[in-house]
């Protein structure tokens, strides 16, 4: 049990402590040692007579329990004479318990102006009397004690006791400040709320909870904070009924307007904003009017209803991440008029992902995944703190987007946005935001800076911000022209690509707001601008292209002739305008691109795929190694001859080596050198090459990363995973052959680490658990499917066309579907890092039968 927590040589004053509240705290006190001045007037609740016998029985009852006290028959408005009861009887004073109180209840309608004085008198100059004659001594000494007794009427008010509340709510300010004032001198000072059975309260809460109610269930609260183990002080408390809680106060964010003019029309606009507790702060002492010295520390910046300029540069706006891929890529390049010719082969890597030259995206979609995160939020109803303006009065005014480096074929990012500057253009409003984009590793990928231009939202004598750039052209011929006939259908392509806007695509929409039909997007002629450089001045290699402003002039409908003429001011710069063919209009002004000089090059430790890179230890194995043990593995399965047909040649560079694998020739041969014609030609590095051969790195991967390209038949190299699985010891044996029989040989480990191990059993067991759970899994399919695996090769049926699946090793001949792929595509598909459709259309997965079968199998997501 703790140790009793006593107030032996302790002197306590309490007023009001002939009744209730006042008695108990007296009688709490006294039987824990605190010598006790009991006061009481004696009169009646609503402050009329006075008598001794109620201060002197709680005295006579803290006697009879073997304490020490005194009574007082003093009104509190007399509160020294209060306190000299205590230095004449004890010497000294302690704690100032401050209990006293009457009510005299009545509508505000009915109160009189001795009503209100009475209260205020006795609750609150009463309290303060009492304080102040107690405070030198307290003070003095460098100890004390104080508890103020406010009330919920108080804290919220009351219907009939606006007096009683007024004087209540004023003993809070006073301890608040007695808080402070006291705080180096060792007094405490605390409010408590008591809600109690007691003559105040009988008269307005029913008999069964007044007995609930005990003046006990509050005393011990007054006890703690009265003892000298409590360090507690400024703080307020509302108890009853064993329940105790803490009350401070709070405030919302408000809304500030930086002591700049502003209308009533504004403060009621952003009403909502005063009221919203969502993040919620709590004031204490003078930090308190921080806000409010901050507004006049830092000058506004102005605004009006439309812009709060000094919010809006301050926001804090969420990140938004996003996601895409080639078929994204792909989308966004035909929206803007790629490969209009399918036969043109230096179009088509940007919209075929599997063309042998490498898909390649066009620099300009780096500004689609930031406005479609900003259209997102729009759609969501999310705005940006400090804009309060719709769609209707919002032009694109300019776009800059730099490509930190080229693009990936996918990616995942996250996008920081902020308002950069605001400008007062008189009657209209320029904003300018930026877009900072980073890729899955943290690495930036793209900025965007997007001006918009706020019709009718300027006006409020603001910054007017720069003179406009004039990027004029050069006063000669361009350099090279292109033209191009956008499809009719140009807008209803380009909104795929995630701009939803309908004054794109509705016609009645569009004639709402002053057009015949639907614009073209300005971030497609953008996209085709962009294209056309490309096409240009980097031979149609979009790694070239480094970034992009641009100025959009006037609207482009669907089905017009676009001619961009463009200059080139020297060998990374060029200078561009796009006009609209029959109307003299420019659709883009001021257009500037740079280019790089050369490809860049990919960042150390940021590839798109890292491959490990291979040990320097003279007992690993070598790419001749894993060729020579390819051979072996070829000469033991002849089958697997016929099966592929197809030669292979290999280019691995640093350091740089040849190798032709010909399954073409009836018996099969691994050599080195430069095949005369191969079907497929692989090029990667070394280090990839063995990345590849011992399980590290995923040559899908690689390929979409860019640090594996096929030539050729691109999907003849498909073909290689039926070769099947190499032995683990095969590469050591080489390497050993290779250095001689003293070469020291791997750890089993290590050798079987080397070679990925076949992972098809291990996923179909999970499968037939997963299926025994929850059976419904399978319902979208409803029939009997069977799996090929290869490399090593297995077969497995899922039957689902009855009430309990099963999955069983082995081959169905009624299987309405056979799916067939590699056991790697199986340990992607089961852990999730790609899905059946992706498989479906990189041509790792065959379907034969109903295709529509390919489309259910969700079941296999995160299996492993």
């Amino acid at each position: 049990m703790s140790e009793e927590l006593r107030f032996d040589g302790r002197v306590a004053i309490v007023t009001g402590a002939g009744n209730g509240l006042g008695r108990s705290h007296a009688l709490l006190l006294g039987s824990r040692g605190a010598k006790v001045v009991v006061n009481d007037l004696g009169g009646g609740m609503h402050g009329d007579g006075r008598s001794s016998a109620a201060a002197d029985k709680v005295v006579a009852e803290i006697r009879a329990l073997g304490g020490e006290a005194v009574a007082n028959h003093d009104s509190v408005e007399d509160g020294d004479r209060i306190v000299q009861t205590a230095m004449d009887h004890f010497g000294t004073v302690d704690i100032v318990v401050n209990n006293a109180g009457i009510l005299r209840d009545v509508s505000f309608q009915k109160m009189s102006v001795q009503d209100w004085e009475l209260i205020v008198r006795i609750h609150l100059n009463g309290s303060f009397r009492v304080s102040h004659a107690a405070w030198p001594i307290l003070r003095d000494k460098g100890y004390g004690r104080i508890v103020m007794t406010t009330s919920a009427a108080g804290l919220y008010g009351n219907f009939g006791q606006a007096n009683y509340s007024a004087a209540k709510l004023g003993l809070v300010g006073m301890a608040n400040s007695l808080a402070i004032e006291g705080r180096s001198k060792g007094i405490h000072v605390n409010t408590i709320a008591p809600i109690a059975g007691s003559r105040l309260t009988e008269t307005i809460l029913p008999p069964e909870l007044i007995a609930a109610l005990k003046p006990e269930y509050v005393s011990p609260l007054v006890a703690w904070l009265c003892h000298e183990r409590c360090k507690d002080s400024g703080g307020i408390y509302e108890v009853g009924a064993g329940y105790h809680a803490r009350l401070r106060w709070e405030r919302t964010r408000g809304q500030h307007f930086r002591a700049r003019p502003f209308s009533v029309e504004e403060l009621a606009a952003k009403w909502d904003k005063v009221g919203d507790f969502t993040q919620a702060e709590h004031p204490a002492g003078a930090s308190a009017i921080a806000p409010i010295l901050e507004g006049v520390q830092k000058p506004s910046r102005g605004g009006n209803e439309f812009i709060d300029v000094d919010e809006a540069l301050a926001a804090d706006i969420p990140e938004m991440t996003s996601e895409y891929d080639e078929r994204d890529l792909a989308i966004y390049a035909l929206g803007v008029g790629a490969a209009q010719d399918p036969l043109d082969a230096s179009e088509l890597p940007l919209v075929y992902e599997l063309d042998s030259s490498g898909f390649r995206a066009l620099p300009t979609y780096a500004v689609m995944p930031a406005m479609n995160a900003m259209l997102a939020r729009a759609r969501d109803g999310l705005t940006i703190p400090g804009l309060n303006y719709g769609f209707e009065r919002v032009l694109h005014g300019e776009q800059y987007t730099e490509i930190r480096r080229p693009l990936p074929a996918k990616a995942s990012l996250r996008h920081k946005f902020r308002i950069k500057d605001i400008y007062d253009k008189g009657r209209n409003a320029v904003v300018v935001q930026s877009v900072t984009t980073t890729d899955e590793h943290g690495e930036e990928l793209a900025y965007n800076e997007i001006t918009i231009f706020v019709r009718g939202a300027g006006g409020w004598g603001g910054d007017r911000g720069p003179p406009t750039s004039k990027e004029a052209p050069p006063d000669r011929q361009p350099d090279a022209v292109i033209e191009e006939t956008t499809p009719a259908n140009a807008a209803l392509l380009y909104r795929l690509s995630g701009d939803w806007n309908p004054l794109h695509a509705d016609p009645k929409f569009a004639q709402a707001f002053g057009f015949d039909k639907p614009i073209l997007h300005g971030l497609c002629f953008f996209g085709i601008a962009g294209r056309h450089v490309v096409k240009a001045f980097c031979g149609n290699d979009p790694r070239l292209f480094k970034s992009i402003k641009v100025r959009f002039a006037d609207s482009v409908f669907p089905g017009e002739t676009l001619v961009t003429e463009m200059w080139k001011e020297s060998e990374t710069r060029i200078v561009f305008q796009m006009k609209v063919r029959g109307r003299d209009k420019l659709a883009l002004s001021g257009g500037v691109v740079e280019l790089h000089r050369e490809l860049p090059k990919p960042r150390a430790g940021k590839r798109a795929e890292p491959a490990e890179a291979r040990a320097p230890a003279a007992d690993v194995p070598v790419s001749a190694d894993y060729f020579a043990a390819l051979a072996r593995h070829i000469d033991a399965h002849p089958e697997v001859i016929d099966k592929i047909g197809t030669v292979f040649q290999w280019q691995l560079t640093n350091p740089d080596s040849s190798w032709i694998v010909d399954l073409k020739n009836g018996k099969g041969s691994v050599r080195p050198g430069v095949a005369d014609k191969a079907d497929v030609t692989m090029s990667l590095s070394d280090d990839d090459y063995l990345a590849i051969s011992t399980g590290k790195a995923d040559p899908q991967k690689l390929y979409f990363g860019g640090q594996l390209k096929i030539g050729g038949n691109a999907m003849a190299s498909q073909k290689l995973a039926r070769l099947g699985t190499l032995d683990p010891q095969w590469p050591i044996e080489a390497m050993q052959q290779r250095l001689g029989s003293g070469a020291p040989a791997l750890p089993a480990a290590a050798a079987s680490a080397a070679v990925r191990a076949p992972q098809a059993p291990a996923i179909f067991d999970a499968l037939a658990r997963r299926l025994a759970a929850d059976a419904m899994l399978g319902r979208g399919i409803a029939a009997k499917l069977q799996f090929k695996v290869l490399a090593p090769d297995g077969a497995w049926t899922v039957d689902l066309s009855g009430d309990t699946p099963a999955v069983t090793p082995g081959t169905a001949g009624d299987a309405a579907t056979t799916l067939t792929l590699d056991d790697a595509a199986l340990a992607e598909l089961a852990s999730g890092q790609v899905d059946a459709r992706q498989l479906y259309q990189h041509g790792r997965l065959r379907v034969d039968g109903d295709v529509r079968h390919a489309r259910h199998l969700a079941f296999f997501e995160k299996l492993v």
